[in-house]
């Protein structure tokens, strides 16, 4: 169901405030987690679950840099360590609750929920966060009532821009009729086109002069498990009819977005939009944000009725078209990624039980 060996993103870091709300609950991949930032300000995530009788540690209170569980009252370092059994002064070994790798980056907190001797940092994607000087990005985030894939599949199809977001991010039809040029990357997909002398988005038209015509660059970064990171450009309509648009640039920005499993029927959806300081104007990243909220909403409603069709009728209607081709490759590479982390599992299992047997 959920690829292991991958960071997902635990939410936005201004979430978890020393003092304020010393204890996140959080659930990804199907795994409940409580995370808290110790008194240097780092992160902690921790299985939400006490090795004494399954208590939720996000239940419990952070003392100093140790979380106690209130229900027996035992206390655990951010190593998930006992430190401390009230009424008993032996502590067993393997009294200590499961932890996770952390990091912090581009204002995101991402969480490792594999194996820790395989977190590589490195393999956290690219973003711009609203703590880049340079840009001048606004964040926020939605909960929505579907399977992750079905999201994957919503974004590496943007022809859907032109019939849901009609209203908000479409404006043009070109978003079905554009060739995508796609790059499989390590651990994802790159899509790349440009739409050439369109309107401009529909939630922005009435900003411009009427009949005002734009390029719009996209170039996006998809990467498991679920992040979309888009550098989107507009520039005035130019002649070029190959590679980049040659108009003036208007607008440079970014739209950073993590779609996190809570578990096979939920997502927590972590985005952000906003443009460069030297494309900036006053007002503009609150109307680029307006606007992706709008647009969001609207998939929620999609996405969320869609899978209540495919619970209720898991065979039912199913025919593909031209636009499934991005989605196809995005949801084969994590198909292939289950696959060897299910065979590891296997080939582990199997010398374990050669050892013992």
């Amino acid at each position: 169901m959920f690829v292991k060996n991958c960071w997902y993103c635990a939410g936005w870091d201004y979430e978890l405030v020393l003092g304020r709300n010393d204890l996140m609950q959080r659930r990804i991949a199907g795994e409940s987690l409580v995370l808290y930032r110790k008194l240097d300000g780092s992160v902690v995530a921790m299985e939400d679950r006490c090795c004494h009788r399954q208590a939720a540690m996000h239940l419990g209170q952070r003392e100093g840099d140790c979380i106690r569980c209130m229900y027996h009252g035992m206390k655990f370092g951010p190593d998930g360590k006992c430190v401390e059994i009230p009424g008993q002064d032996h502590i067993p070994d393997k009294a200590r609750i499961r932890t996770y790798p952390v990091v912090e980056k581009h204002n995101w907190i991402w969480v490792w929920m594999g194996d820790p001797a395989k977190a590589d940092p490195n393999l956290i994607c690219f973003a711009v966060g609203p703590s880049d000087k340079n840009w001048n990005i606004k964040t926020s985030k939605i909960s929505v009532r579907t399977n992750y894939r079905l999201e994957i599949a919503n974004l590496m199809d943007l022809s859907h821009l032109t019939w849901i977001h009609r209203s908000s991010l479409g404006g043009t039809d070109r978003w079905v009729t554009t060739p995508i040029k796609h790059t499989m990357l390590p651990r994802g997909v790159k899509s790349e086109f440009v739409l050439r002398s369109v309107p401009a988005p529909a939630f922005v038209q009435h900003v411009f002069p009427p009949g005002m015509l734009f390029d719009i660059d996209m170039n996006v970064d998809f990467t498991l498990p679920c992040s979309f990171i888009l550098h989107f450009q507009a520039f005035t309509a130019g002649t070029a009819t190959e590679g980049p648009s040659n108009g003036q640039l208007i607008l440079d920005s970014w739209s950073c977005q993590a779609v996190t499993p809570v578990d096979e029927d939920n997502v927590e959806y972590y985005y952000s939009w906003g443009p460069s300081i030297a494309t900036d104007r006053p007002g503009l990243a609150d109307l680029l944000l307006a606007g992706v909220n709008q647009a969001f909403a609207e998939d929620k409603a999609v996405l969320e009725a869609q899978y209540r069709n495919i619970k209720e009728r898991p065979d039912g209607n199913l025919v593909n078209i031209v636009h499934d081709a991005g989605p196809e490759k995005m949801l084969r590479l994590l198909d292939r990624f289950l696959a060897e982390e299910a065979a590891e599992a296997t080939r582990e299992a199997n010398l374990l039980r050669r050892a013992h047997g």
